[in-house]
């Protein structure tokens, strides 16, 4: 199972933390490891001090695929979930400011939980779904996929020129403003359409 992830989708995040607006999806890797069991606790690792919250539109691929066209991309998929990018802030502004690879900061063990999926047929439009991060019952980030850079669709048909997909595949779509650290002792809460999703603490 790959974890893709897609940065700079959305533009107030773009200008949230001062990046350049791409001219193609920006594409990163997790690991398996990355995705803990539901509803366990992310324990907060030692490496860094700014570990960073980023609330995701997660899809769940059904089908091996590549090279998909555009049209034929919503057949790859028909589950939706939500997540969490956890990114240590200080060790990735390192690694970047060296031009290195971001995985350190991004592909740590638990970086990458997720919820429960429901079926994309409870949603009339793919690209107008709302979804949130609670942190301690106060709002930290507010969604809606109609925001996107780039569109679900384009970004299965574009992972699918580089990677084979396969069944179990997750796509984390990417996050919009509000980003912010977490600390121990704070509970989290996702939901897709004001429905909680996943809750879980920081250990």
């Amino acid at each position: 199972m790959k974890v893709i992830c897609v940065g700079r989708n959305y533009v107030d995040h773009i200008e949230e933390l001062n990046n350049e607006r791409p001219d193609a999806p920006v594409i990163f890797m997790k690991p398996e490891t990355a995705v803990p069991r539901r509803g366990e606790d992310f324990y907060h690792p030692d490496f860094s001090e700014d570990i960073h919250h980023e609330v995701e539109i997660v899809v769940k691929i059904n089908k091996v695929g590549k090279n998909i066209e555009e049209e034929f991309a919503h057949k790859y998929y028909d589950e939706v979930g939500v997540g969490i990018d956890f990114t240590a802030r200080d060790l990735q502004s390192k690694l970047k400011s060296k031009g290195l690879p971001w995985e350190l900061a991004k592909a740590f063990n638990g970086s990458a939980p997720v919820s429960e999926f429901v079926p994309k047929s409870q949603f009339a439009d793919m690209q107008n779904i709302s979804f949130s991060l609670e942190v301690n019952g106060e709002t930290r980030q507010e969604g809606n996929t109609s925001l996107m850079l780039y569109q679900i669709d384009y970004l299965i048909s574009f992972v699918s020129q580089y990677f084979t997909l396969k069944k179990g595949d997750l796509i984390f779509t990417g996050t919009p403003k509000g980003v912010a650290a977490v600390k121990i002792g704070d509970k989290l809460s996702l939901a897709i359409e004001g429905k909680e999703m996943l809750t879980f603490s920081v250990k």
